[in-house]
């Protein structure tokens, strides 16, 4: 078997990646589903007021270290030991100190109940501290294909037992177990996978060695989850668990979308980037590739979903949740840069430059607090729109210290988004006055979509943009039984 080239890799790991994301996000939908139909927005408000400590747990398989060892040249087994005994620290210690501050979370959110359901959801901390090292070894080999079926295994098993218990009357409790098993199914299924294994000879000197690198990404990545939970943190103190309840269904929606595209190029990104440290030329070529593959993505995606999300909400899980849907039209607003940003961020990254990112991340996070915090008495809609505003801004704050680090020059990025931005709207725009008058709702949803899918399709075809060739090309020769292996 020949060696794969660098490029072959990079396109099975978005293979793999997006088979990854598409099946999570598929099974996510029709869960999700039904989840919605048996618990209320009061439930979702529950869950939503501690969602970020859960996030955060799930970041420890994520962020810091694993970023840490992946830009390392050839990491040894020594590095993966060392982090591996680090985190389980790390993960034990901040179980023992979230347990102990659970009654002064609930006291913010003026609810007893969230005393017990916090310790049980923070249980994650622990199952997630055990997997940083496998999934980093995972990651380091671009062992996407292996990733993939851990975590469609996880989100499967995991929904099942969530939608059982809610079915059974568990309300808030399911939700919170289905999290926690997803963390723990998915740390097996990398020890499973991955054929590195801790030793007993523990040494800290490598995890010092990366302390001063890894910190900043893992602060910046804990940030990031603030920063996308600062409404679901404030609505909660603010507002009551049902107003919660509406926004957070909104935002669970958008972020299954935003997943399924941002997962499948976070597989490869980070690890490709890093890999091409010594040809500056190169990874500009291959950093503009994924750019233009992102918002080919991203655009039609967001945007159309954005288009059918009423149609989409009291159809899937009934009219109970309608308030939601105008949330989720100004999310998937945001949604669409979402991927965007995490691109050019990893960008960063990869040129060694953890310091950028976490300063960037916490410029971010206190000015998107301090203008929430200001706008809460003009109501949630005036908070959402505010965020949307400010993540399309934030664009631009990453943008310009990527063009510092690698060249990437505006009218490049102009030339790589703009285009399917301009399509993708220009489409929305023109299917939404087409069909504004069908009914009834399922019919008006059915159309919507295939309608916008056929057209941005003719639009990307007529201007014959090769990223749609190379993607053709690709998925084609996954089904041609005489490829060469």
């Amino acid at each position: 078997m020949k060696e794969e080239s660098l490029k072959e890799k990079t396109a099975k790991g978005l293979f793999w990646g997006g088979m990854n994301n598409g099946v999570q996000q598929l099974l996510g939908l029709a869960f999700g589903i039904l989840l919605g139909r048996l618990l209320s927005p009061s439930d979702y408000g529950m869950i939503a007021m501690i969602a970020v400590f859960s996030l955060i747990a799930s970041e420890l398989q994520n962020s810091g270290f694993r970023v840490a060892l992946v830009n390392l040249k050839q990491p040894t087994a020594e590095d993966y030991n060392s982090v591996f005994w680090f985190n389980i620290l790390v993960g034990t210690g901040l179980y023992v100190l979230l347990f102990l501050a659970a009654p002064l979370i609930a006291r913010y959110y003026h609810e007893p109940a969230l005393v017990p359901l916090s310790r049980y959801a923070f249980l994650g901390f622990v199952f997630a501290s055990f997997g940083t090292s496998q999934a980093a070894y995972l990651f380091k080999n671009l062992r996407a294909k292996q990733m993939a079926k851990a975590g469609m295994t996880a989100v499967l098993v995991s929904s099942c037992v969530g939608v059982v218990m809610a079915w059974r009357g568990c309300s808030y409790w399911s939700l919170a177990t289905q999290t926690n098993l997803f963390v723990l199914i998915n740390t097996l299924l990398f020890w499973h996978y991955s054929e590195w294994r801790p030793t007993l000879h523990i040494d800290f000197g490598p995890v010092r060695r990366m302390f001063g690198f890894s910190v900043k990404i893992l602060i910046s990545n804990i940030l990031i989850h603030v920063n996308a939970n600062v409404l679901n943190i404030l609505l909660g103190r603010y507002y009551s668990a049902r107003d919660t309840g509406y926004y957070n269904q909104a935002y669970q929606w958008n972020f299954k979308c935003v997943s399924l595209i941002q997962g499948m190029v976070k597989q490869v990104d980070q690890p490709v980037l890093s890999g091409l440290a010594d040809d500056a030329a190169r990874q500009l070529r291959v950093l503009r590739k994924m750019v233009r593959f992102t918002a080919f993505i991203a655009f039609p995606a967001l945007l159309g979903f954005g288009l059918v999300a009423h149609e989409f909400i009291v159809l899937a899980i009934t009219a109970k949740w309608a308030a939601s849907a105008q949330f989720l039209q100004l999310l998937c607003l945001a949604g669409a840069l979402m991927p965007l940003n995490t691109l050019l961020s990893d960008a960063i990254v990869a040129k060694g430059r953890s310091d950028i990112f976490m300063w960037s991340t916490l410029a971010y996070a206190v000015l998107q607090v301090g203008l929430m915090i200001g706008l809460y008495p003009y109501g949630i809609r005036t908070m959402v729109v505010a965020y949307v505003v400010l993540t399309a801004g934030w664009f631009f704050v990453w943008h310009f210290f990527v063009r510092r680090l690698t060249g990437y020059a505006l009218p490049m990025v102009l030339r790589d988004t703009v285009p399917f931005a301009l399509a993708a709207a220009a489409v929305m725009a023109a299917v939404h006055f087409l069909t504004r008058s069908l009914e009834p709702l399922w019919l008006l949803l059915l159309v919507r979509v295939v309608l916008a899918a056929v057209l941005y399709y003719l639009v990307m075809r007529i201007a014959r943009v090769k990223i749609l060739d190379d993607c053709t090309r690709f998925l084609l020769s996954r089904f041609n039984p005489n490829k060469q292996s």
